[in-house]
């Protein structure tokens, strides 16, 4: 029987506190090199949980986003989104709308939905002067770093996102469910299992409980799979969080989260959680043209600050069910 030709292997720098890290040859030619190296590319993925390829020469939003359908399954159009995003094809992003000052930490992509990508692709088209590195942590470790009891705790309850929509800050009905209609907003949160309700404003307010451990599905490993820190209170900037509350009340914020039967999450809890993410970072600045691949279950990302300009563009890829990831907590949908 025919056998299918062997996946070249690639070098891959490995250095303590780096990402793998590709130098490609691309020729000046990213989109046969995507095309060509695909499955080796992906394997390097399979294996470290993320690659940085340095070399492609990525320059413009549509070179871009041929090399990110070369190497990927299928684009996602994300839903639930947190922050706006400038939307340059299908299923190609700009990076979210985040204050450059501001540390976006270590989180996985839509963890928080039923479906979320199981590959995440990042092109760097202008590197800012300073800061702005993409940072990754690997899951398993995280999760093995982590107080047993706080672990057995959100293995038992999950963990609850809170959600506040109204017009004048965060993401809008448009931006997370692709209509501003109630009916079409409501179908969309009883097929997600999102608890909703409407405020007298007009306003929406959700909760939705997921798990915050879950099994990688193809390697069956567990992972510290969640954004716990990232959209809690008390990673938000003290000003910017007293702000807030000040203006919209404690339970009034664009996002919060919770552990899974509704108890607040302490400030030193959040803390913790972002001490263990950081000693586990690695990072690499980055440079015009480079190309990140992000296995989104193994690994987290972040986005640190950063200043002059950046542009980032972002894929979602190889749609994740969570129900195949072995969940902690029951997710009922009506």
């Amino acid at each position: 029987m025919p056998t299918s030709p062997p996946v070249p292997m690639l070098d891959v720098d490995l250095q303590p506190g780096k990402p793998p890290i590709l130098r490609a040859d691309s020729t000046g030619d990213a989109v046969s090199w995507a095309a060509e190296h695909r499955d080796a590319v992906r394997a390097v993925v399979a294996e470290h949980g993320s690659v940085l390829v340095r070399g492609l020469g990525l320059a413009d939003q549509a070179g871009t986003a041929a090399v990110f359908r070369r190497l990927a399954a299928g684009l996602m159009t994300e839903k639930e989104a947190f922050a706006s995003r400038r939307t340059y094809a299908d299923g190609v992003y700009s990076s979210s709308k985040w204050p450059p000052h501001q540390p976006m930490c270590m989180h996985h992509e839509l963890s928080y939905t039923l479906e979320f990508p199981g590959l995440m692709l990042f092109a760097c088209l202008s590197a800012p002067d300073v800061g702005g590195a993409t940072a990754l942590a690997d899951a398993p470790t995280v999760l093995g770093a982590l107080p047993t009891d706080l672990v057995e705790r959100f293995l038992r309850e999950g963990w609850l996102l809170t959600r506040n929509y109204n017009e004048e800050i965060g993401a809008s009905l448009t931006d997370a469910f692709g209509s501003e209609a109630r009916g079409a907003v409501e179908s969309y949160c009883r097929a997600a299992a999102i608890e909703f309700e409407w405020q007298p404003d007009g306003g929406l307010r959700t909760w939705q409980r997921r798990s915050a451990v879950v099994r990688h599905p193809v390697t069956g490993r567990r992972c510290w799979f969640n954004q716990i820190a990232f959209l809690n209170e008390w990673t938000l900037a003290p000003e910017i969080r007293e702000y807030l509350v000040d203006i919209y009340g404690a339970d009034g914020l664009p996002f919060n989260t919770r552990y899974g039967n509704g108890a607040p999450i302490g400030e030193d809890t959040v803390q913790l959680l972002n001490e263990v993410y950081q000693s586990h970072t690695v990072r690499e600045p980055w440079q015009a043209g480079d190309l990140t691949l992000v296995d989104n279950v193994r690994t987290a990302h972040s986005r640190e600050p950063y200043e002059g300009p950046r542009e980032v563009l972002v894929a979602m890829a190889d749609a994740v069910r969570l129900a195949d990831c072995s969940p902690t907590v029951e997710v009922i949908t009506r």
